[in-house]
């Protein structure tokens, strides 16, 4: 049976039920309080009066209202009780309890309004305050990759010029930590307003904090977890459900590490979601940079929006015209390729392909507007320039057999030596030195099928000196540091990786050695450590996969353009000699070099100076899309920047 419930059990739980309504109910009730304490001082006084007369303070005549108005500041302001002279005891008596209670509500609300002040100021500082913000880059997670990608779209919204650029960040952390830890690593932004809300990227909820429905593009930072691609697929998944149907302008970008978890990121995100493979990537980046000095630099130089980067521009005045013809149209802008209707890109396309409507024009130029077409005709052929040497000698020379030392190992070491496979001539050979248990087996399962490469294993603690002398390092050409990343945190790692280079760095000097280093480093915060190397060594690590999220975040199209890059098939970045191209030591413009390199099927879009190779001010003497009509001089160890089949 039933529990009868009494009506003063029903007050009680309605009075706790609005209390538990927040500031503004405890208000409320202050407020009734106030009025019911006094109407009853009123009825005292007016009582009071009915047995003795009652002189109001001032003069007044006593009345309804007089009464009202006399109680009321008497209850709220105690100091009123010091300007009653001239009056009876009765009427003191009666405001000295109305003031004691005025004292006692005034204290609770002084106490309510305080701690709904602090409240509300918590709720500020926990940061989760909808933004109200549309047409904004939101960024979900937080890690040291944050302040790269803040930077790197800061300096594109100021290369285009864009009027209230906005960069919304949630992380787990405190949105105060948060903004300190911004101001400390960025520091001024300019125009691009900064805002941080912290939230779970994987829950619809807090993502309705950030407004993703309303942002251009959404990047998900790689969570430092035990299973980083399962975060990041259920972040992919909590904005696919909240965004529904793809938003006209709206794109995702982020990481995967494991390539078999590529195909269900890509069914959980759908047309709205791009994703890097970061092993894959990695990869064929040190495969591409380990065997060319300087091509590490032009990467780093076209992913960085504060100098040359690479976008896709529409040129109706180039339709029906041929990409040749294209090359020479532009004074600050340097045509790599073509975008096709269908989004795919194709660089270095042959020289009489029709430029189509609707298709854009792939360009390296500092901004979209500084793509801007040349009123003069600069498509003259200067044989006069032609260069000295043959590419007869030089595609010999490539085609000689390489040799490679890779110290250390982990899961990318395969993608790395198949990516070699590709690039190098037969007869190459590559010795792997680690102490990784799984090494010898890896290459056994994965690398069995190889015709161009050798690959012979050591057993060997690479952080050792006395281990490094006996591999002998001077006697390759390229040599490969790979990080512990499969068997140790990236901290220890790291720390691995960078005994092994200070090492190798003394080995290359003391012995005059030119062999070059391509480095592996996995935790950001040790990359500035790391690059107090020479020129050549190339860092891959979180930077350049920061970059490249970016750029993808700016374009979403920039992805194919990247993609061509890095495949073995179709055309690659090479730094060749100057010479191959137009005679040293004699004046010219750059127009000339990209009318020689036409003429063997490329694409010129810079140069290397020898003279600054070791020069940081002048970007280690690479210059990507120089002013065309400018006078040029190039000397014997000078190299063109190029786009090739081969």
């Amino acid at each position: 049976m039933d529990e009868k419930i009494s009506t003063r059990q029903r007050l009680r739980y309605w009075f706790d039920s609005t209390m538990s309504r927040g500031t503004s109910a405890l208000i409320g009730w202050l407020g009734l309080l106030s009025l019911i304490l006094v109407i009853i001082f009123v009825a005292i006084l007016l009582a009071v009066t009915l047995f003795s007369p009652v002189q109001l303070p001032n003069g007044l005549d006593m009345s309804p209202i007089n009464a009202f108005w006399v109680t009321f500041l008497h209850a709220f302001n105690s100091g009123q009780l010091g300007n009653d002279s001239g009056v009876e005891w009765p009427f003191l008596v009666t405001m000295f309890g109305v003031t004691l209670g005025g004292v006692f509500i005034i204290s609770s609300l002084i106490g309510v309004l305080t701690n709904g002040l602090n409240t509300r100021l918590d709720e500020l500082r926990r940061g989760r305050s909808r933004v109200l913000e549309t047409g904004h880059t939101v960024i979900l997670g937080w890690s040291d990759r944050v302040f790269t990608i803040v930077q790197q779209l800061q300096a594109a919204a100021r290369a285009e010029d864009r009027a209230n650029s906005c960069i919304v960040i949630m992380g787990s952390q405190d949105k105060v930590e948060m903004e300190e830890a911004l101001r400390l690593k960025v520091g001024d932004t300019g125009k691009t307003r900064i805002i941080c809300r912290s939230g779970d990227p994987i829950d619809p909820d807090d993502l309705r904090i950030v407004n993703t429905r309303g942002a251009r593009a959404v990047i998900v930072i790689t969570p430092d977890s035990d299973e980083p691609d399962a975060e990041v697929i259920k972040t992919v998944l909590a904005l696919s459900k909240l965004q529904g149907p793809r938003a006209a302008g709206y794109h995702s970008v982020a990481e995967i590490q494991d390539e078999e978890n590529l195909e269900t990121a890509r069914l959980v995100g759908g047309t709205a979601a791009q994703f890097i493979l970061v092993a894959d990537t990695a990869s064929r980046l040190i495969a591409q940079t380990c065997r060319q000095s300087g091509l590490s630099l032009v990467y780093n130089t076209l992913l960085d929006f504060s100098g040359d980067a690479i976008y896709l521009v529409d040129e109706p005045s180039l339709v029906g015209k041929p990409f040749a013809e294209a090359l020479f149209a532009f004074e600050s802008a340097s045509v790599i390729g073509l975008q096709g209707l269908s989004g795919q890109v194709k660089l270095n396309p042959p020289a009489n392909t029709t430029i189509k409507p609707g298709e854009k024009l792939a360009v390296i130029c500092a901004n979209e507007s500084a793509a801007r077409i040349s009123s003069k005709d600069n498509t003259t052929r200067r044989t006069s320039a032609a260069g000295s040497i043959s590419t007869a000698s030089v595609a010999e020379a490539t085609s000689l057999p390489e040799s490679f030392l890779i110290l250390g190992w982990n899961h990318a070491g395969v993608d790395v030596i198949l990516q070699l496979e590709n690039y190098v001539s037969p007869g190459s050979r590559i010795t792997v030195a680690s102490d990784a248990p799984h090494c010898a087996e890896d290459i056994a399962k994965g690398c069995g099928h190889l015709q161009n490469i050798q690959i012979t294993t050591q057993k060997s603690n690479t952080t050792k000196r006395a281990n490094l002398v006996k591999l002998n390092p001077a006697g390759y050409q390229h040599v490969i540091v790979l990080g512990y990343s499969d068997t140790l945190d990236p901290h220890h790692a790291d720390s691995r990786t960078l005994m092994t280079l200070l090492h190798l760095r003394d080995i290359k000097a003391k012995a005059e050695a030119t062999f070059s280093i391509t480095s592996e480093i996995a935790d950001e915060r040790n990359r500035e450590l790391a690059e107090v190397a020479e020129v050549d060594d190339f860092i891959v690590s979180g930077k350049l996969f920061s970059l490249l999220m970016a750029q993808m975040a700016e374009d979403e199209f920039i992805e194919a353009v990247y993609s061509d890059l890095l495949t073995p098939r179709g055309s690659e970045i090479y730094l060749r000699p100057a010479g191959v191209y137009v005679n040293t030591g004699t004046p010219l413009q750059f127009y000339d070099v990209i009318s020689a390199a036409l003429d063997r099927g490329e694409v010129a879009i810079g140069y290397r100076r020898q003279s600054d190779a070791y020069s940081a001010e002048r970007s280690y003497g690479v210059v990507l899309n120089p002013a065309k009509p400018q006078q040029i001089t190039f000397d014997a160890g000078d190299r063109v920047i190029v786009l090739a089949e081969s």
